[in-house]
């Protein structure tokens, strides 16, 4: 049915079951799976009193567990025999999956939700519930 998957994957708990998912929608089809992990990277100009390559070493080690992520969710999938490839974006993870999965076509995107509601999703917002309005191809939410 889909062809082409976006997997959008962070450091949450709620990662296993993106991929336990991907696994069920995934396994024995012609699939093009693509794990894509986004690095919000937000840095004030207003820090003082940090050493001069402090915010520089935050962000590579920030991008390397990004890299790791992925790593590890790309093993999962092929264990499961489910070839993937693998995405590092940088930006708001929202605007950045949704921009992803417009340029490349995507048919499906998994993303999981960490189960915000009320007032916490309202004023900090919600990567999967901004995802889910304003894709253009359908959104498979886990919990």
């Amino acid at each position: 049915m889909f062809e082409k998957i976006l997997v959008a994957i962070d450091k949450s708990d709620i990662t296993n079951k993106i991929l336990d998912a991907t696994v069920e929608i995934s396994l024995n089809k012609k699939t093009q799976v693509t794990l894509v992990n986004v690095c919000h990277v937000y840095v004030s100009n207003g820090l003082t009193y940090i050493p001069e390559n402090f915010l520089e070493e935050l962000l590579n080690e920030i991008e390397k567990a990004s890299l790791e992520q992925l790593h590890q969710a790309k093993s999962k999938l092929a264990s499961a025999g489910i070839k993937t490839e693998t995405v590092h974006l940088k930006g708001d993870p929202a605007h950045e999956i949704l921009n992803y999965a417009k340029d490349t076509a995507q048919q499906l995107i998994i993303i999981g939700s960490r189960g915000l509601s009320g007032i916490k999703e309202m004023m900090l917002g919600s990567v999967s519930h901004k995802v889910s309005q304003l894709s253009s191809c359908p959104v498979l939410i886990v919990h």
